[in-house]
């Protein structure tokens, strides 16, 4: 009996399994996936468009720690989930935004949103796009202002950039109209707009990469694309019905909601139809809030709004115990 003295038995509730890829390697593929998208930011927008994400990027790592440092809580920082939102923040943000007020961004999103509701997995927001629809109520001024991409724009990146402004494509669409850019500027993200949200090739390379490797399902993505270019497609506004519909889905935050946003693991359904109806929802209300909205942008609050719905959602696509009947009786 000797031999087993030192064997330990764990008890714990179902179920029983066991991985080897936890939240942190999760979290470094999710910014692995992520990096196309901000080297086309760098190269479109300048120095400062990297500088901004990685101010985003530290002062959430910050944040996080001091909180969980003040409440004597267990450090949670290195799991990389707080620079994912730091990154995530920073991508749905103009280039000229200043410093200071990303950084309250930050602390919007990880201490109010996410560690005030108990940290990881407790939040029933996405603190990223939380984030910024408290800089847009904030500070509409600097949220709405968009620069011209190219490399005349590389300046300000010690202080606030002071750039040739121009407009984003979601404008045009949003007066009923067409945008003046060409369909490949549109695809690779020559044009105004945030920072990470302007390059549909690079964040569809990102998103690839994210369901090759499993940290994502397609139901999701799927869903959202789908449904927003087939009410695109059939609701063109008197314009041609597939440049229409390409518009919408190469322009704003559409690709980075779909891919990066949307699928969340904590604010999102976890079951297969609960995907798909999670994703119908969101493209149902960006579509709305672009064509009937005050703003020309409908991502952010959809997916916001659908966090909300995440629960019930879930709840009436759970599937049933075995051996018990709806209503909970027993077979």
């Amino acid at each position: 009996m000797n031999e087993y003295k030192d064997l330990r038995l764990t008890v714990a509730s179902s179920p029983h399994a066991n991985s080897p890829v936890g939240t942190r390697a999760l979290m470094l593929d999710v910014l692995l996936a992520l990096m196309p998208a901000l080297a086309m930011a760098g190269y479109f927008f300048g120095p400062r468009a990297l500088v901004l994400t990685l101010v985003s990027v530290v002062g959430c790592e910050v944040f996080e720690w001091l909180y969980r440092f003040l409440m004597k809580k267990p450090q949670t920082a290195g799991d990389l989930t707080a620079a994912v939102t730091g990154m995530l923040l920073a991508f749905v943000c103009p280039v000229t935004l200043p410093y200071w007020a990303v950084l309250i961004g930050d602390f919007f999103a990880i201490v109010v949103v996410k560690q005030l509701f108990g940290g990881l997995g407790k939040n029933f927001l996405n603190p990223a796009l939380a984030g910024r629809a408290f800089l847009l109520l904030s500070y509409l001024g600097y949220m709405t202002t968009w620069v011209k991409p190219g490399v005349n724009n590389w300046t300000g990146v010690a202080g606030v950039a002071d750039a040739v402004t121009a407009a984003t494509p979601l404008a045009a669409l949003h007066t009923g109209s067409l945008p003046s850019v060409s369909m490949q500027n549109l695809f690779i993200g020559n044009v105004g707009g945030c920072i990470g949200e302007v390059s549909a090739l690079a964040l569809i390379l990102g998103g690839v990469y994210l369901v090759l490797r499993g940290v994502i399902h397609i139901r999701i993505p799927a869903a959202y694309l789908g449904t927003v270019a087939l009410l695109t497609l059939i609701f063109p506004k008197g314009n041609d019905p597939v440049q229409w519909t390409l518009c919408n889905l190469f322009s704003g935050g559409l690709m980075l909601g779909a891919f990066f946003m949307a699928t969340d693991y904590v604010t999102s359904p976890c079951t297969p139809v609960g995907e798909w109806i999670y994703g119908v929802g969101c493209g149902l209300l960006t579509v709305f809030i672009r064509y009937f909205g005050g703003f020309p942008e409908g991502v952010s609050y959809a997916i916001l709004l659908m966090n909300v719905c995440a629960p019930i959602i879930e709840k009436y696509t759970h599937p049933g115990r075995f051996g018990v009947q709806k209503g909970g009786a027993k077979a």
